[in-house]
């Protein structure tokens, strides 16, 4: 009990000198005391301890992030244009990867599925931390329901999404922004299944499930209904 009070303590002090009022940026509030939180975790899973792993990331989106505003960022579409994410105007699901990261083919297959039954109620986007020749392969994964992106340090104007996004919770993860452009919560994304090269039912319904979980965040007044799993 002792050591979850003082985990309490460590993440709500710094942003207890804010009034209800103030809106503090999401690239502000990471930025808070996040070098210690990098060493803490970092210590953690060279221990191999995932759970505090875990529960310290959890703790800080839960008691430093949730609630700011998110920023509002410029994303290059791989398609061509610009998308700049106040003009959505709706709850917004924001996933990052890189194409060197694997991305589990059951977890494309949710996402897709995601976003084609609930597209007109929330904004799917995809972003790849690569140059565009290196995440256009990728991209055609995706139906045309999901908005795939990208940034890279190279390119001009990129470098605040760079720092504020892949320089600190890294990924592969997933930001769920409510319609006014507040940040309800973060994820680590599905369940990333690589054994097997041929996805089963199961593995798509368990990876759908996960992002469901998100989207119940931010379609709080919508039913959400999840994959049947099959029992073995």
């Amino acid at each position: 009990m002792k050591h979850l009070l003082l985990i309490l303590f460590f993440f709500t002090l710094p942003l207890s000198s804010y009034s209800q009022g103030d809106t503090i940026l999401f690239s502000e509030a990471i930025k808070i005391k996040f070098k210690k939180y990098k060493k803490d975790t970092a210590l953690a899973y060279r221990k191999g301890d995932i759970e505090r792993g875990k529960f310290l990331f959890d703790s800080l989106v839960q008691h430093r992030l949730a609630g700011t505003r998110f920023d509002d960022f410029q994303l290059k579409k791989s398609g061509g244009g610009t998308l700049k994410l106040s003009k959505v105007q709706k709850p917004i699901v924001l996933i990052t990867y890189a194409s060197w990261c694997v991305t589990s083919k059951c977890e494309i297959q949710a996402i897709n599925r995601l976003a084609r039954e609930y597209g007109k109620n929330v904004k799917f986007v995809v972003l790849y931390w690569d140059k565009k020749h290196n995440m256009k392969k990728n991209s055609r994964k995706f139906n045309r329901h999901v908005t795939v992106c990208y940034a890279h340090e190279s390119y001009k104007n990129d470098a605040p999404v760079v720092a504020a996004l892949k320089h600190t919770l890294g990924l592969p993860t997933s930001y769920y922004i409510d319609d006014q452009m507040r940040l309800v919560t973060v994820r680590r994304c599905g369940l990333q299944q690589y054994a097997k090269k041929v996805p089963t039912n199961n593995d798509v319904a368990m990876n759908y499930n996960s992002y469901i979980d998100g989207l119940s965040t931010i379609l709080i007044d919508r039913k959400l209904e999840k994959a049947a799993v099959a029992s073995n």
